[in-house]
């Protein structure tokens, strides 16, 4: 009698993550630190209604000792932040020595936790001085940025492993000169073409400043990318668009400064589809066809961060230096979480260099143009008191962190209703 073979076993294994992955949270300055008065945000942000005015922020100018305490304390390995650049030169060409080495004991701490640390020094905020002298369209931003860059990394470069040069170019261009819903708030094709040049040479000119400051230095952007699908799969007219959507939104930038990233930084919250009218090929209103979408509006797709990380990769090293939601149902920033890391490490297992994950934000914070409402935090920030309050996702991200991984027992809350307290307190 032939012997009866047996199914193979289900595998319940962690989904391991690479030893020395990087598992963190982001923030920036002009969000969460408060009265940052000299910058151009805030100038603009006094014409609107006070809920849209950043004000005390999280008063994390004061307090980042704590916020960096909570966020070791949620195992966090490591941390993104950002500098104000208004503070450092408030005036063109003055720099404020006592701001400077505020910065350097922000940074001081952060290390003295064993963090690793991932600086961004340009995220979205100008100082004032120049934004009247037209911003990223005047011709010399690229060397105001540059001087600031040769004056500031000097001072902090032994407290910082990774440097972001700016954040996000394509959407500062997209929300201050095609949208024009940022300041300026000035729609033009021509500022458009500058102000992208110019953030490219900035980037460059950054780039070879810190290298030669720091010869070992590791440099890059942080980069918005976006996955598209057609909403019809064999519309040509459709995959036409995917392809021009896409080369314009996650390439071009990389393209235009190509050999001057020993990293690729990547922000991911969006998918778009594109559905044809005639020979156009126009952006479909999720909410459609899709119920799952977040506060903001933005579909939740977990496939589209595996289908940027292995379309990006190019054999240098990949963080997601920002992915999140905002929600004010924590369980579905759970569900988030575990969904859009699967699909990480799914990317990893196909061969991507992905070495580090940074879930935006550390803080419910100030969201530009939106902002108090939409709550993206690990953290729960009460404007009045300040107080935090951590929140059940940030518990299961530090059993993530603490596991390098996703353990079986948290799977079970993807497809039960359970309670997550109860998932943390099993033994691994």
């Amino acid at each position: 009698m032939a012997e009866e073979k047996v199914p193979p076993k289900h595998d319940h294994a962690t989904l391991e993550f690479p030893q020395g992955f990087l598992w963190g949270a982001a923030t920036s300055a002009h969000q969460v630190e408060g009265n940052n008065t000299k910058n151009d945000w805030w100038d603009w942000e006094q014409g609107r209604e006070k809920e849209f005015r950043s004000g005390e922020a999280c008063d994390q100018y004061r307090r980042y000792e704590e916020d960096f305490d909570l966020a070791k304390e949620l195992n966090h390995n490591s941390h993104r932040l950002s500098l104000e650049w208004s503070r450092i030169e408030p005036e063109e060409g003055k720099f404020d020595l006592d701001e400077i080495e505020h910065y350097v004991k922000v940074l001081k701490y952060l290390k003295s936790l064993n963090f690793t640390v991932m600086l961004t020094l340009h995220h979205f905020t100008n100082p004032q001085w120049l934004a009247k002298k037209g911003g990223w369209e005047n011709s010399k931003s690229a060397w105001y940025f540059e001087r600031f860059v040769k004056t500031i990394v000097p001072k902090l470069k032994d407290y910082v492993d990774m440097w972001i040069t700016i954040n996000e170019p394509q959407i500062l261009v997209w929300g201050s000169y095609i949208e024009g819903c940022w300041p300026p708030q000035k729609k033009s094709t021509l500022a458009t073409i500058k102000a992208t040049w110019n953030l490219v040479q900035a980037h460059k000119k950054a780039y070879k400043a810190i290298h030669k400051i720091i010869p070992e230095a590791k440099v890059g952007i942080a980069q918005n990318v976006q996955s598209y699908t057609a909403y019809h799969k064999h519309s040509i007219v459709e995959q036409v668009g995917v392809i021009v959507s896409d080369f314009m939104a996650n390439h071009i930038f990389y393209t235009l400064s190509h050999g001057y990233h020993d990293f690729l930084g990547l922000n991911y919250y969006l998918h778009h589809r594109l559905k044809s009218k005639g020979l156009k090929p126009e952006l479909v209103d999720v909410t459609a066809f899709s119920k799952d979408v977040s506060d903001l509006g933005w579909e939740i797709f977990p496939e589209g961060i595996f289908d940027v990380l292995t379309d990006l990769s190019d054999g240098i090293p990949i963080y997601i230096t920002e992915c999140g939601i905002a929600t004010t149902n924590d369980d579905r920033r759970i569900r988030f979480l575990m969904q859009y890391l699967q699909e990480v490490y799914r990317a990893i297992q196909a061969g991507v260099k992905v070495k580090g994950f940074f879930y935006w934000s550390l803080l419910d914070n100030f969201e530009w143009a939106e902002g108090f409402d939409p709550k993206f935090g690990l953290v729960e920030v009460d404007l009045q008191t300040k107080k935090r309050v951590v929140k059940p996702s940030a518990k299961v991200y530090a059993d993530i962190v603490a596991h390098n991984g996703i353990r079986h027992e948290l799977m079970k809350f993807l497809g039960h209703r359970i309670h997550v307290a109860d998932v943390l307190e099993e033994k691994t």
